[in-house]
């Protein structure tokens, strides 16, 4: 049996004028949806600008200028100002003068040791006894030579005398008078050789006891007891005379062109922040020629911190001079050596290379490379990359 389904025109009509709302409304919706995200798109841009330049301190500069993206860096013009020299150098320190005590004499077994590393001696002190048994027999035998030569000398002059007395009589004549005398002659002079020979022997002796030639601080000590010394060893102590120190300073050719001899220094020892008062009373003739380098002495009283050696770095005053001072912040460094960033009149960050000197409470002293009129970069140098163009801001002094 078949059944007709039938839709009259109202129904239809009604169903078209329902799918067409429909469709209307999702339209509206989706466009006020894409509306709510650009408006908040274009506020979080207004947002990102408005704090980038907030940030930067300044204000949002003409589309048209070319450093609109340029980073703002504050400089200044740091002038010129007088400040006390000061060179810092590295350097070792040493005792002034040195004095290697070795064996003097014959040598043989060492008795004893009567000083150790780190005692005062005075001039003439025995400082090590070495073993003289087969000496003091040598010496004996010589005395014993002598006595011997002594009665030779007495029986010489004795015949000699005779002879005189007989001569007048004849019974000698001048000729054995000549000879007796030769002979008590040469008899004295024997004696005069075995004395000669007892003192050489003494003298001998008497080096066996190794002495302090000077009075000062023993720094070495490098015998001992049972040990065999003799005159080609290495020297048994060291001495510094006087117990007096100094500092080898390092210094490049400018920097030693610049001292002089009687300049005080000021030397601190590695480890240690005690630091100790002395005078340049030497510097080097002569420039190394691998290092450039010479060498200022700077003189030291006795202190036991000051361990010849060991590492130290020297102060040395150098009297006052005109130099630019800048804060610590615009001094940069790297393998090439110091430099700062100074701002053109094209706004570019140049990286010029500077020497720096002594550093104070204002900062740090600029020797070389700036004449003080320049803009230089205060902060950020950095993060800055040569000739990269800046918009710069001048901080007053």
């Amino acid at each position: 049996m078949n059944y007709a389904t039938t839709i009259t025109a109202e129904a239809q009509d009604d169903i078209h004028a329902e799918t067409v709302g429909d469709t209307d409304g999702e339209r509206k919706s989706g466009t006020g949806r894409k509306l709510l995200f650009a408006g908040a798109g274009l506020f979080a841009l207004l947002l990102a600008i408005g704090a980038y330049f907030a940030l930067a301190g300044g204000e949002p500069m003409a589309a048209g200028d070319d450093n609109s993206q340029a980073p703002v860096v504050t400089v200044i013009a740091p002038g010129r100002t007088t400040v006390s020299g000061e060179i810092e150098a590295p350097g070792t320190l040493a005792a002034r003068r040195p004095m290697p005590v070795g064996v003097v004499g014959e040598g043989g077994q060492v008795l004893s040791v009567r000083v150790d590393a780190g005692d005062w001696v005075r001039q003439g002190q025995v400082l090590a006894v070495i073993d003289r048994s087969v000496q003091t027999q040598q010496a004996a035998a010589q005395e014993a030579q002598i006595a011997v030569a002594r009665a030779d000398a007495e029986l010489a002059q004795a015949n000699l005398d005779r002879a005189l007395q007989l001569v007048d009589r004849g019974f000698v004549s001048k000729a054995d008078v000549d000879r007796l005398t030769a002979t008590r002659d040469s008899a004295v002079a024997r004696v005069r050789v075995a004395e000669a020979q007892l003192s050489e022997r003494r003298a001998r002796n008497a080096q066996l006891n190794v002495l302090a030639p000077a009075s000062g601080y023993v720094l070495e000590r490098n015998v001992e007891p049972g040990q065999t010394v003799g005159a080609g060893s290495p020297a048994l102590f060291t001495i510094a005379r006087g117990g007096e120190m100094e500092m080898l300073a390092q210094l490049s050719e400018n920097q030693l062109a610049t001292l002089s001899t009687g300049m005080s220094a000021s030397v601190t020892p590695t480890g240690t922040s005690k630091s100790f008062d002395g005078q340049i009373w030497q510097l080097a003739p002569t420039i190394d020629q691998q290092s450039r380098q010479g060498t200022a002495r700077i003189a030291l009283p006795y202190a036991p911190e000051l361990r010849p050696g060991g590492f130290a770095t020297a102060r040395i005053a150098s009297g006052t001079m005109s130099a630019t001072v800048l804060p610590e912040s615009a001094v940069l460094a790297d393998d090439e050596g110091s430099f700062v960033y100074v701002v053109g009149e094209d706004n570019k960050a140049n990286r010029t290379p500077v020497t720096t000197g002594a550093v104070t409470s204002e900062g740090i002293a600029i020797t070389e490379g700036l004449t003080g009129r320049e803009l230089v970069v205060l902060r950020a140098g950095g993060f800055l990359n040569p000739d990269e163009i800046v918009s710069p801001r001048r901080q007053d002094s």
